[in-house]
């Protein structure tokens, strides 16, 4: 991807460090502890800037990435939509007075770490290994290592019972990863041939959700309650995957849809393993697989125009190949395309998700929507 020039990469920074939500005062007195936290671990779906500080190939903080986040003035911070990400728009639901601040923010200190963090990094999995393409990323590990880090911080500011009271019953933490554990890994040509040829899928997601598993219980000691995780989108359907195929607009890719529903499946026992052995954990799956098949089925029941073509990028029938970034032609309406770029979800799209997430029903969400685990 494409590096921006140096005057607009300080606004950048500056504008992910702590970003309120438009019309609303940065409030991280006591007051706002009632409202609770959001500590968000994930790729590039939820990464809210981590990458602009980063010296990786992927990030997102190029124009027009962020032309359509009211906070930030249309200016690119990170996010790889053009606009909120799901994980903002939760929190503004929720009633969080500012969206998530991404960790590796200088200004990321002190009480603004109360209200919620962001760990997720484009390009990151489950897997250390995963997204090595992209030379620099934080996978699942390391953002578990960071937590860690602000978890004494938090320690710091309330008190060690406070803390552990704040972290267990007021807090969400919320993961959004696994996608790059397929495509910027196990599918990934080259890179993983010799792993495909001498590893099936099997024990690929076995190794998967066994670091899951230790990743989630680190959590659970450092305190975390409080948890949802999304499973593995249909990413044999993004525009990238469709055009390096060469399939017709109503075709997906089978394997990477195969991987991801085997993937799914031992994702849900999971998480009903850890909520028997982890006593006082809330584990909510967020089955977010058939919540984008059903807007790509039926986009034109949701006000789209297109649930194959990138709205920003360049090459190929769906406009697939290069990322979105200055050259990329865009498309006239942003609001009319389920997907933003080649990969990732537009503000309208994560929208819809994202009320799915707050205040849907066990289709989408279970064993309770975000609403009810927040004031569980």
């Amino acid at each position: 991807m494409a590096w921006i020039r140096p005057r607009s990469l300080i606004l950048a920074l500056l504008l992910a460090n702590a970003i309120c939500f438009p019309g609303k005062a940065d409030d991280t007195g006591d007051d706002s502890l009632g409202l609770g936290a959001s500590y968000i671990f994930g790729d590039s779906l939820v990464d809210a800037g981590n990458n602009n500080y980063l010296p990786t190939l992927s990030r997102a903080n190029i124009r027009p990435n962020g032309i359509d986040f009211a906070a930030s003035g249309g200016i690119p911070t990170g996010r790889y939509t053009n606009g909120r990400t799901i994980g903002d728009i939760v929190g503004e639901e929720l009633g969080q007075p500012h969206y998530a601040v991404p960790f590796l923010a200088p200004n990321t200190t002190g009480r603004a770490v109360l209200t919620g963090v962001n760990y997720a990094s484009g390009g990151g999995g489950i897997l250390n290994a995963t997204g090595r393409i992209f030379v620099n990323r934080l996978s699942m590990d390391i953002q578990v290592d960071y937590f860690n880090i602000t978890r004494q911080q938090i320690d710091q500011l309330l008190g060690s019972s406070k803390a552990k009271e704040y972290l267990m019953k007021k807090s969400i933490f919320s993961i959004t990863i696994g996608a790059n554990d397929f495509l910027n890994n196990y599918m990934l040509p080259v890179l993983s041939m010799g792993a495909r040829i001498s590893e099936t899928p099997d024990a690929f997601i076995d190794d998967m959700i066994s670091h899951l598993r230790d990743q989630l219980t680190r959590l659970y000691k450092l305190d975390a309650r409080k948890f949802i995780l999304a499973n593995v989108g249909p990413i044999g359907c993004i525009p990238y995957q469709k055009t390096i195929n060469q399939l017709s607009p109503d075709e997906c890719v089978d394997l990477p849809n195969k991987l991801a529903k085997q993937y799914n499946g031992r994702l849900t026992d999971l998480l009903a393993e850890l909520t028997d052995n982890l006593p006082g954990s809330t584990f909510v799956h967020a089955n977010v697989y058939d919540m984008v098949m059903e807007v790509i089925t039926n986009y034109d029941k949701y006000g789209f125009e297109t649930a194959n073509q990138a709205c920003c990028g360049n090459g190929g029938q769906f406009a697939g190949i290069v990322p979105c970034g200055p050259t990329s032609s865009m498309c006239s309406d942003r609001s009319k395309h389920v997907f933003w770029d080649p990969y990732h979800p537009s503000e309208a799209a994560n929208v819809i998700l994202a009320k799915q997430l707050i205040d849907g029903d066990s289709r989408y969400i279970s064993p309770m929507n975000l609403r009810k685990l927040r004031d569980l």
